[in-house]
């Protein structure tokens, strides 16, 4: 099983706090969506970022985004994984899941891929994450 580790980070400010990291490690903001642009939200977080991707200290990227409720400094992180298939992707997140908490379940999201959240049993949160066009379900 092979997969990618991308740091997601969850903030009041997601737009500040990536430019913060542009400035202190170099590198750009890649893209930017929000919560209008990704599902049509006409209410008081259809500009809040939903997903933000910055590139920093030459081919590292973190992952962002406006978290709904105040984030104390620290634990506002969460590791996505991202993986190359969907039946990869399923299977780690059913590993994850023994013993914890599923807060989204693995499914194909209108944003384009199949996307899965829980925090395991040591209270890590995970993101788990598969392109669409990804295998189909075993």
């Amino acid at each position: 099983m092979t997969g990618t580790l991308k740091p997601f980070i969850r903030s009041e400010d997601a737009r500040s706090q990536a430019d913060f990291y542009v400035q202190c490690f170099g590198g750009e903001i890649v893209s930017v969506l929000t919560h209008e642009q990704a599902m049509g939200a006409q209410h008081n977080l259809k500009d809040k970022v939903m997903h933000m991707c910055l590139s920093v200290a030459g081919s590292n990227y973190i992952f962002m985004a406006d978290s709904f409720e105040p984030a104390p400094p620290g634990p506002g992180i969460a590791l996505n994984m991202a993986f190359q298939t969907e039946s990869a992707a399923r299977e780690a997140f059913a590993g994850l899941a023994v013993g914890g908490r599923v807060i989204a379940p693995l499914d194909m999201q209108p944003f384009g891929m199949y996307y899965g959240e829980l925090t395991d049993k040591y209270g890590v949160t995970w993101m788990i994450t598969a392109e669409r066009g990804a295998s189909p379900k075993a």
